[in-house]
């Protein structure tokens, strides 16, 4: 079956929270709670459409290989000759089905939350503002069919992520995380942005469809000269394109904006910087995995994603902020999305970004369920210190509820979503490090390690938060006890919902040990979203119109897609996958346990004491609290001791060298000329050519006219002379 819908029919997706944010831009001064209510009316009608999209894609079609590609021109560059049209269109398939339902229905919670959370702040109206033009962003970054159109909606996500992040912008501390963030993502953006232009300058456009078509025909497996070496074209874009997913996606060694990015409303850290922004850039990796094969990049990807969890995990160790702990555990997760594509786990690493923007989203409004709820009542502020903490579960009974499970998912319980997504993304990287050896146990290692350690972080924050008595009473006794409403806890309850495995896979563990009577071995996830292969690009078209509402006919059917627990592969070689599967997961299970099991004799059993473990490493410990030093090297070295004398230097050039002698300097020169041509014309061309003329033209006249002057006489006279000076002549020769 084919589904045939057109860009009309698909953008409002994307319009209906544009169309939200230029409306409410002009009237949420004066009508505050209309301007809200059309935000959250918007990104809800939304959901809904993806909604019947996600439904028609895997209940109508159920292909892997679906897609639906439309495309119009945009405008003509040289619009009189028809010359370099820029086409925009929409690429959906089964990816962009499930990112367009969980984006629009976690934005549109998180909209519903923010209702409860901002409503008293004074700049209310404003925060849905940015929401709606954010949201309108990322959605038409999903939907995009081509590299360019995605940055722009990119770049218009980094606008509104440098707004909301210092939204309180009294605070110092806001100002300069918003604009820590906006340099630090725009780094990786120029890079990107080369990317790009390296693949339309071969390619000759950068749509997906194009670029899949051109790999398939080999036109990127040319060399290119670069700093004086000969790289791969494939390899170069494939850099410069990663490059952006390690801004945006806050990978090792762009890592540093997102804690920072924390300074922001709560509701907009769950938003942009747990479901939304930051799974983009591993979703442009997951567009171009092609690229970064042909290039061969894959292991320099796993290393980045393997370091970056693991040394996120690290840090969040020593967190003391609930808010700083989920910043850590978010960038750590995006490691596992990122290692997940390095080992080729393509279709894990896309499931670990769908639960992980479930779950990390709940976790980031129950922590503003708890922050709102702990008021200081002697400095007036909320509180988001743990060690202040204790107790909460009895005074927030379902912000608990939500946030435990969602804890459950992310450190990898049994029969919740982080054990099936994050579970299949370490198997298949002890699948390749036992197969392949050699280098790929690093990134292997490093996984498993970060798993442990985020078992210990996470079940730390909610013993101290949650568990034993409360360490500041005054606080804890002017802590209102939780009632449900539909802004405040309907949202965690729903996403929290969605942490069981079971939504993912055809068992609640993934592994096919506790099936699901009716639902196993379908495996809807793993089935309709496989890794693309390069010998099976050629087969991708493009359905072209000028029409922005036209429905061209389909030049192709596919058939529904069956799931094959032996990966079309011999018997022999399926059980050996499963076997080392089997054995991740297990390893898994100990690693959650034993996380779980060392943060309850720390922090409830209290029989370890974690300040032994800080006189015992504490050189360790104080590079975790500062952050491995990477601030200190970027802002105190580079920018501090490097850039800025650099800048001083510069400045010094301008204003002594260039500005005195270039520009002050050649207004002398000018001075100077001016007096010498001012001297040349007075005397030479004044004196001489021009008043010079003028008495030579008089001293002519007077000749002339004393010659001429009509005298008999004197002509008799000239003629004697004349006749004399001849007969003279003449006698003498």
């Amino acid at each position: 079956m084919d589904l045939n819908y057109t860009v009309s029919q698909v953008a409002p997706i994307a319009l209906l929270p544009f169309f939200a944010f230029v409306i409410n831009a002009f009237i949420v001064k004066r009508f505050t709670k209309l301007a809200v209510a059309i935000s959250c009316t918007a990104i809800f009608l939304s959901f809904v459409i993806s909604a019947f999209i996600f439904n028609d894609f895997f209940f109508n079609v159920y292909s892997a290989d679906y897609h639906i590609h439309r495309v119009f021109n945009w405008f003509n560059l040289d619009s009189s000759l028809g010359l370099m049209p820029f086409k925009m269109g929409i690429y959906i398939d089964n990816m962009t089905a499930v990112m367009l339902l969980m984006v629009s229905g976690a934005a549109f919670l998180i909209h519903l939350f923010s209702t409860y959370y901002m409503a008293d702040d004074k700049r209310f109206g404003r925060f849905f503002v940015y929401l709606s033009l954010f949201t309108s962003a990322m959605l038409g970054l999903v939907l995009s069919e081509n590299l360019l159109s995605l940055f722009i909606f990119w770049e218009i996500m980094g606008f509104c992520s440098y707004s909301l992040i210092g939204f309180y912008y009294e605070k110092e501390g806001a100002g300069n995380a918003s604009m820590k963030a906006f340099m630090t993502t725009r780094v990786g953006d120029v890079f990107f942005l080369l990317g790009i232009v390296a693949v339309w300058s071969v390619v000759g456009s950068v749509s997906y469809v194009d670029i899949y078509n051109a790999i398939n025909q080999g036109l990127l497996s040319g060399n290119v000269e670069f700093l004086g070496l000969s790289v791969s074209l494939a390899t170069f874009a494939g850099v410069c394109i990663f490059l952006g997913t390690v801004g945006k996606s806050a990978q090792v060694p762009l890592q540093v904006w997102l804690p920072d990015a924390m300074w922001g409303p709560t509701p907009c850290s769950a938003l942009i910087h747990a479901a939304t922004m930051v799974a983009a850039g591993v979703y442009l990796s997951l567009r171009i995995f092609p690229l970064l094969e042909l290039g061969g990049l894959l292991p320099l990807v796993a290393y980045v994603g393997g370091i970056t969890a693991f040394g996120a995990a690290t840090i969040a160790l020593v967190q003391t902020d609930i808010k700083a702990v989920l910043a850590y555990s978010t960038i750590s997760q995006l490691g596992y999305m990122v290692l997940g594509i390095g080992v080729g786990s393509y279709n894990a690493s896309f499931m670990h970004l769908i639960t992980h923007a479930i779950f990390k989203a709940c976790l980031f409004l129950s922590a503003g369920s708890v922050i709102h709820s702990l008021h200081d009542h002697h400095t007036h502020a909320h509180v988001q210190e743990m060690p202040r903490m204790g107790g909460l579960r009895k005074k927030m009974p379902l912000t608990f509820f939500a946030m435990m499970c969602c804890t459950l998912a992310i450190t990898g319980a049994p029969l919740f979503s982080g054990f099936v997504s994050k579970d299949r993304i370490l198997g298949d990287a002890l699948l390749l490090a036992v197969d392949a050896g050699g280098a790929w146990w690093g990134p292997t290692l490093l996984g498993f390690g970060g798993a442990l350690l985020t078992a210990f972080y996470m079940f730390r924050m909610m013993f101290l938060s949650f568990f034993g008595e409360p360490r500041d009473k005054d606080l804890y006794d002017h802590t209102k006890v939780e009632k449900f409403s539909i802004n405040r806890n309907f949202p965690l309850l729903v996403l929290s919902l969605f942490t069981l495995g079971l939504w993912f896979s055809g068992s609640f563990t993934g592994q096919g040990l506790v099936k699901v009577p009716g639902v196993e071995n379908k495996e809807w996830f793993k089935t309709t979203i496989v890794k693309p292969e390069l010998s099976t690009l050629g087969k991708f078209r493009t359905y072209s119109s000028d029409d922005f509402s036209q429905q061209p006919t389909p030049v192709q059917t596919w058939e529904k897609s069956k799931y094959d627990s032996t990966y079309g592969l011999s018997e022999e070689e399926a059980h050996h996958i499963h076997h080392i599967h089997h054995i991740g997961a297990i390893i898994s299970v100990f690693i959650f346990l034993g996380g779980l099991f060392l943060a309850y004799l720390m922090y409830i059993k209290k029989s370890l004491n974690p300040s032994v473990f800080v006189n015992r490493f504490s050189g360790w410990y104080k590079a975790l609290l500062n952050k491995y030093y990477f601030d200190d090297l970027y802002i105190g070295k580079m920018i501090q001791k490097g850039l800025l004398p650099l800048n001083n230097l510069l400045s010094n050039f301008d204003s002594k060298v260039y500005d005195r002698y270039f520009i002050d300097g050649w207004a002398t020169v000018t001075r100077q000329l001016y007096r010498l041509s001012n001297f040349i014309d007075s005397l030479f061309v004044d004196r001489v050519l021009v008043d010079g003329t003028g008495t030579s033209v008089r001293f002519f006249n007077v000749i002339l006219r004393t010659v001429q002057n009509g005298k008999i006489q004197f002509y008799i006279f000239v003629l004697f002379v004349v006749l004399a000076s001849y007969i003279y002549r003449v006698t003498n020769f």
